[in-house]
């Protein structure tokens, strides 16, 4: 693995780092982890990399990289930059027959989130969009649940993902974080929706297995001072019917990373909080039932996904690592021109574009008031 932002300072990069190493499947070999080259080296030297193995930028490294022998040279890219540095260093990667794996949002719009698309079905690469919650056990068992009917026609769907972090103007005390998020230039046309919104958007569409066809939205911003949206309500409505309710907060005061969903269908439902990961509910009109990870017959997604004995809690870094292992599955396949087993699955490049979509859907609807209005994929 090459990778392309990431610096010591960073928050995700490091996430991505130890992720990616979980399952003895992944090597970081090579990297460009700042626009800053002393603080890139510096990085490098931190993780034990050849010094001739830090790069100054993104183009020099895949190209240098490009001309190393098989075996020795990275074999993918990890993108853990901010948003509006995810598309061209995608594309150079693809074009020159790398691999990648890159944070989410896919890239600052829906135009670049197109080309990319497009990159990835010419070259026939592999893309991992690292939406890391649909890696949870639980969130296997819950798909599996309602694709084998275990709930009935799903009716209705609750998704929320409420922060606080942002519940005051940050972004103008130093905070790098904040900062970045909540700039148009960087972040793109969404603040907390495209940061935390498109997580649970992805979310509710991955476990029901629907699509969403109409989105009713209206976006705030609470913080005088702040550039986008730190505040969002949407009604869904998804392509069997059924009918939803989108909310995200980053200014929730006291809220952590609490993105919880609740599907119910015509015989019962579903319930799963990120913060309590390990349980997975399902009530119907007769009793609640608790499923547990690593309990039971569980299904085989949910099994192949489960790292540890029951009562260990796995949580953010199992997720993510579960991606990056399903990724490594993927890549052996490539080389050896066989197709993975699907219960080894990704979100990809598909489902990027289709993030930047619900984006700019969320926020047509925020500005007409007509407020209903189609989500086109």
């Amino acid at each position: 693995m090459g990778m392309v932002g990431g610096s010591l300072d960073a928050f995700i990069g490091g996430v991505h780092r130890r992720a990616a190493i979980m399952d003895g499947e992944i090597e970081l070999v090579c990297g460009v982890f700042s626009s800053d080259p002393a603080k890139s080296k510096e990085t490098g030297k931190a993780l034990y990399l050849p010094e001739n193995r830090v790069y100054n930028d993104f183009e020099e490294m895949i190209l240098k990289e490009k001309q190393l022998p098989e075996g020795e040279r990275m074999d993918f890219v990890a993108i853990v930059t901010p948003n509006h540095v995810h598309a061209a260093p995608t594309k150079l990667a693809l074009e020159n027959g790398f691999h990648v794996v890159c944070d989410k949002p896919i890239t600052l719009n829906t135009e670049e989130a197109e080309e990319i698309v497009s990159v990835v079905e010419k070259t026939g690469l592999l893309f991992c969009l690292t939406h890391n919650y649909t890696g949870y056990p639980m969130v296997k068992e819950a798909r599996q649940m309602i694709a084998s009917g275990a709930i009935g026609e799903v009716r209705k769907v609750i998704v929320e993902y409420p922060q606080g972090w942002l519940a005051t103007l940050v972004e103008v005390t130093g905070n790098k974080q904040a900062a970045w998020r909540t700039d148009p230039k960087r972040s793109g046309a969404a603040g907390g929706l495209g940061d935390i919104g498109t997580h649970a958007e992805n979310l509710a569409e991955y476990i029901t297995g629907l699509k969403i066809t109409q989105v009713c939205a209206d976006l705030t911003i609470f913080v005088e001072g702040r550039l986008l949206d730190d505040d969002a309500h949407v009604l869904l409505r998804f392509n069997n019917g059924a009918k939803g309710i989108l909310q995200n907060s980053q200014i929730a005061n006291g809220e952590e990373n609490d993105l919880n969903i609740r599907v119910y269908g015509e015989t019962g439902g579903l319930q799963w909080k990120q913060m309590e990961p390990n349980t997975l509910i399902h009530k119907t009109n007769q009793g609640t039932r608790m499923i547990r990870t690593g309990v039971g017959n569980l299904s085989k997604a949910a099994q192949v996904h489960t790292r540890i004995p029951a009562g260990h809690p796995e949580g953010y870094f199992e997720a993510f690592a579960n991606l990056y292992r399903n990724f490594a599955i993927h890549v052996r396949a490539f080389w050896e021109g066989k197709q993975a087993d699907p219960v080894y699955d990704f979100p990809t490049a598909q489902d990027g574009l289709r993030g930047m979509k619900f984006i700019d859907t969320v926020i047509a609807s925020n500005k007409t008031e007509t407020k209903w209005t189609d989500f086109r994929p």
